[in-house]
């Protein structure tokens, strides 16, 4: 088994898996139905992806793997997701500014894996490219709108950055894999992102007033399996079923 590229497909798909289900939690609760639809729908697309790193890895590391085993039978310092992503819905400029911030990295990362020499991840970059279009559009303008609504939506929003804004930067932060990825031609620097994306982040922040602190000290090591306690909650509900039902088929 290739390890680096079995470790490097989690990294690519456990972000979307856990942010899926973070706006999965939210079926129901949107301001609006409007809004309600289009977060249910962002959380689609994602588990739509994740499906795609997780076949792939489960043909990788083989062992009768399969891609349910892998989305529910690994343990808390299994997962590579970014801290970012395990943070709470804590209210709707919470929800919007964690989007945001993710999806203004995602779609320059897709971009770039679609020129990957892994010929897998490079259709599932294209294929997933349209989609993140769509969600950083959504996203970027509803920062906006809260940005620039009410004080007291300026000021939830403006919590919402101070809070979130300093787990980005392990977006744009190699590892060793994604390092050796990029190496053999297959992953991205996250180096070559790191100028865009704050420029994308940043220039939408100050169009509505929102300061972002550049804070590098947040922990945040969860691309090297280092997690907050919000993981272990968010996996006691993901792989409740799997575990009470062992080798249960969808």
């Amino acid at each position: 088994m290739d390890q680096d590229l079995y470790k490097y497909l989690l990294i690519l798909g456990d972000n979307s898996m856990i942010l899926g289900h973070r706006l999965s939690e939210l079926c129901g609760h949107g301001p609006t139905l409007e809004t309600d639809i289009a977060l249910t729908n962002i959380s689609l697309d994602l588990f739509g992806q994740v499906r795609s790193y997780y076949q792939y890895a489960a043909k990788i590391k083989g062992e009768e793997s399969t891609e349910d085993s892998i989305a529910f039978l690994r343990t808390e310092r299994q997962y590579y997701n970014c801290i970012l992503v395990e943070q709470e819905n804590t209210n709707f400029a919470h929800v919007i500014v964690r989007q945001f911030l993710f999806d203004a990295q995602h779609q320059l990362l897709l971009e770039s894996l679609t020129q990957s020499q892994d010929e897998t991840i490079a259709a599932i970059a294209q294929k997933s490219l349209k989609e993140s279009k769509y969600h950083l559009r959504f996203s970027s303008e509803w920062v906006k709108r809260l940005g620039d609504g009410t004080e007291e939506s300026h000021q939830k929003t403006q919590e919402a950055v101070e809070h979130l804004y300093p787990f980005a930067h392990e977006l744009v932060t190699n590892t060793s894999i994604e390092t050796r990825m990029n190496e053999k031609g297959i992953g991205t620097n996250l180096d070559d992102l790191k100028e865009e994306y704050y420029k994308t982040v940043i220039d939408v922040f100050e169009e509505v007033g929102l300061v972002a602190k550049d804070l590098k000290n947040r922990f945040a090591k969860g691309k090297s399996g280092q997690h907050t306690e919000r993981l272990g909650y968010i996996l006691g509900e993901l792989q409740y079923m799997q575990r009470a039902y062992p080798n249960m088929q969808w």
